[in-house]
């Protein structure tokens, strides 16, 4: 230990930190896979063994030593073949990583808006009312304890059924973290602003509300006209375009390497109807 500090020079140490860094890193993503799945125990079992094959080594123990020596030699074979979905699943996992590109988190983003879309378009042709928040940066989860807890993959008809009259979860609004549909049934604080319109409804005034307290971006279909609005910032564009909505949601829900003001937001507000303030 004494030679290896006194030959450590800056570079060396670098590179050696690096070396740990990455391999400690390595060594919890393994943990973060195998966590919740079967393997786990695999591995309790794989850890029993070596603790035995110690023991013997150690102990001298001739037979037992016999005995585990001649299982190793197949270990890994058989951890392959053990391990086979969560090594397919890893691989899967590094290959949509965000390392490489963009690209799949992007493709991960239009197939949420586009489940989305489409659920948006079935309640508002039928005007079944509903309130969809995407959660952002600033965390909501007291508002997903007011409501149900799901955690539930998103999908056009989860989404559907939810917002259905007369089902239990349709009253109230369903947050969504990224992929999630995270809760549904949810209570958002309303809007208090004395300027938005009065021919808006309690759950528009929720989805105006959640965006004044967070930068939560909210969709709601109305249950009297099937209009389809986006609120965000404290402020609603009512009757959107499906188009002018699929591109605010891509463009404000996507992942952003660095901040920048987009001026195409200013033009995008000023369609606003009404008064200007919702």
């Amino acid at each position: 230990m004494e030679d290896y500090f006194q030959t450590l020079t800056w570079k060396s140490a670098i590179k050696d930190a690096a070396d740990i860094l990455i391999v400690s890193y390595l060594i919890y993503k393994m943990i973060q896979l195998v966590r919740g799945t079967r393997a786990v125990q695999l591995l309790k079992g794989i850890f029993l063994l070596i603790i035995t094959w110690a023991l013997a080594t150690w102990l001298n123990l001739y037979t037992l030593k016999w005995v585990m020596n001649q299982l190793f030699p197949f270990g890994v074979m058989t951890v392959l073949i053990i391990f086979q979905p969560e090594l397919r699943r890893a691989l899967e996992q590094l290959g949509r990583s965000k390392l490489f590109s963009r690209t799949a988190a992007d493709q991960d983003i239009s197939q949420q808006i586009g489940e989305v879309i489409k659920a948006v378009n079935y309640l508002a042709r039928r005007k079944i009312g509903a309130l969809i928040v995407f959660e952002r940066k600033t965390g909501i989860n007291e508002y997903i304890e007011s409501g149900i807890k799901m955690e539930s993959k998103m999908s056009s008809e989860l989404l559907i059924n939810i917002f259905i009259p007369n089902t239990p979860l349709h009253d109230g609004a369903v947050i969504v973290r990224e992929s999630q549909i995270m809760a549904a049934g949810c209570y958002l604080p309303l809007s208090e602003n004395p300027f938005i319109s009065k021919e808006l409804g309690t759950r528009h005034r929720a989805a105006i509300g959640i965006s004044e307290v967070c930068d939560a971006i909210s969709v709601v279909v109305s249950e009297e006209t099937g209009q389809v609005s986006l609120a965000m910032n404290g402020q609603i564009v009512r009757d959107i375009k499906e188009e002018s909505l699929i591109s605010k949601l891509f463009e404000e829900l996507r992942p952003k390497t660095k901040q920048s003001w987009d001026w195409t937001q200013l033009a995008f507000w000023r369609r606003k109807d009404g008064d200007g303030r919702g």
